[in-house]
């Protein structure tokens, strides 16, 4: 059954683990003669003893490699573990933690190039470029293996027209579509059925709970929001798949691990008024009416998601338009952990939506050639309808087709050997979305 399974795999997994610190011990005699500090047994704790004491002998056999003492090894070990332990609200969590405290721990580790070993190394490039990685050059400009074409300007603009959004992807993809009756209005073709029509009851984007709010936007109730930030991922384990948060490998309907003030909702698609379009203008000497990338930070207000930045790059890679931007209602969580934004960025910022809509209907025409990663979030965002769209999550579609789509973290390993945003908490405003020109680049040089 289900828990002899998980029994089996607990086991193995403390058989491995032992077997790790077995090794270890033999390779550093010296340590096996000194007292190694014990965790102290707690009854009813959130972590087993016992693990957490595997774990505390594992993090002394790594700080022992390059420490200057045993006792020097202990302490630090001893710190890491407690740290380790007070970061996780479960044991699920304390592994999690733990695991990626052991690794941080062996990258401490000076190389020793006379010390033989029987396992195999694996190099990065392997891990992800595969069988071709050795063929396969890890730097972000490749332009040395990639002259098949020196593509720039109308050039370029020509090349990316192959792979622009048809109508019909547009609608079906949810990006907002000029309303035939309405100027000012957008259409959304894929927006769902509102289940009630109380415009006071909101339902939580983060955790899905049902909250009540005034004819202002303010919260009736205060109630902190418990939720998961990381995305469900599926895990393959012996017998079958497992899915689990990517923030902390919580189970589907675990309680959540990061606790916030309030409930926040999303909105942008419930607020279609606003919109402004891009339009005709008198073609160019060379023909070429321009390729930007553009990505836009958002944090919840009390109407929902607003703008509070937005960047523009250009087919250079060169940024020519990048402000913060004043949200126009009460700001309630800056969103930092995922936009970098902070209260104090805002704090002195003036600029409107309003005023980034005039800059860009100034920038771009209805011929100009956007590219980013889902951009229909971005357009949102900035109430801004346009249909020369270059989107690399349509351009490289989900095996599953939609709603699935790819990460753009993805098409980065797979493309152009490089990860990104591997922490939630940074972000690095115009290098995602950089990359997506990048990477559109590499798939038809």
């Amino acid at each position: 059954g289900a828990e002899s399974c998980q029994s089996w795999l607990c086991s193995q997994h403390c058989w491995g683990l032992q077997a790790m610190l077995s090794a270890d011990q033999l390779e550093n005699p010296a340590s096996a003669s000194l007292q190694r500090p014990v965790i102290p047994t707690e009854f009813g704790a959130k972590v087993p003893t016992n693990i957490r004491q595997r774990y505390l002998n594992l993090f002394i056999d790594e700080c022992l490699k390059f420490c200057s003492s045993s006792q020097e090894a202990f302490d630090k070990a001893l710190a890491e573990e407690k740290v380790a332990y007070e970061r996780s609200t479960s044991r699920n969590i304390y592994l999690n933690v733990a695991v990626n405290t052991l690794k941080k721990l062996r990258s401490l580790v000076p190389n020793s190039p006379s010390k033989t070993s029987n396992k195999k190394v694996v190099s990065h490039e392997a891990v992800l470029g595969g069988k071709l990685a050795a063929k396969t050059s890890f730097t972000l400009n490749r332009s040395g293996s990639l002259k098949a074409e020196d593509l720039t300007g109308a050039a370029l603009y020509r090349r990316l027209k192959e792979y622009l959004m048809t109508e019909e992807q547009l609608k079906e993809n949810g990006y907002p579509m000029p309303h035939p009756e309405k100027p000012g209005r957008a259409v959304l073709f894929t927006a769902e059925e509102k289940k009630s029509t109380d415009s006071s009851c909101r339902i939580c984007c983060r955790c899905g709970t049902e909250y009540m709010v005034s004819a202002s936007g303010s919260c009736i109730r205060k109630e902190e929001c418990v939720h998961h930030w990381g995305r469900l991922r599926k895990q393959r384990v012996p017998g079958g798949w497992e899915t689990h948060y990517s923030c902390c490998s919580g189970a589907v309907g675990s309680a959540g691990c990061q606790v916030a003030k309030q409930h926040v909702h999303d909105g942008r698609k419930e607020s279609l008024d606003g919109f402004v379009k891009t339009f005709e203008k008198l073609p160019t000497t060379d023909g070429y009416p321009g390729i930007f990338a553009l990505d836009c930070e958002m944090c919840y207000t009390k109407q929902g998601l607003e703008l509070t930045r937005v960047t523009v790059i250009n087919s250079d890679l060169k940024v020519v338009y990048d402000t913060f931007v004043k949200p126009d209602t009460k700001v309630v969580d800056y969103n930092t952990r995922f936009s970098g934004v902070t209260e104090e960025d805002l704090e002195n910022t003036s600029i409107t939506l309003r005023d980034v809509q005039a800059v860009l209907l100034n920038m771009f025409s209805a011929d100009t050639i956007l590219i980013g990663h889902s951009l229909e979030s971005d357009l949102f965002a900035l109430k801004l309808i346009h249909g020369t769209v270059v989107d690399t999550a349509i351009v490289f579609p989900h095996r599953l087709g939609l709603p699935y789509k790819r990460a753009l973290r993805t098409l980065m390993a797979d493309y152009l050997k490089r990860i990104i945003q591997d922490n939630a908490e940074v972000c690095g405003c115009p290098e995602p979305f950089g990359m997506c020109t990048h990477v559109v680049s590499c798939h038809f040089l």
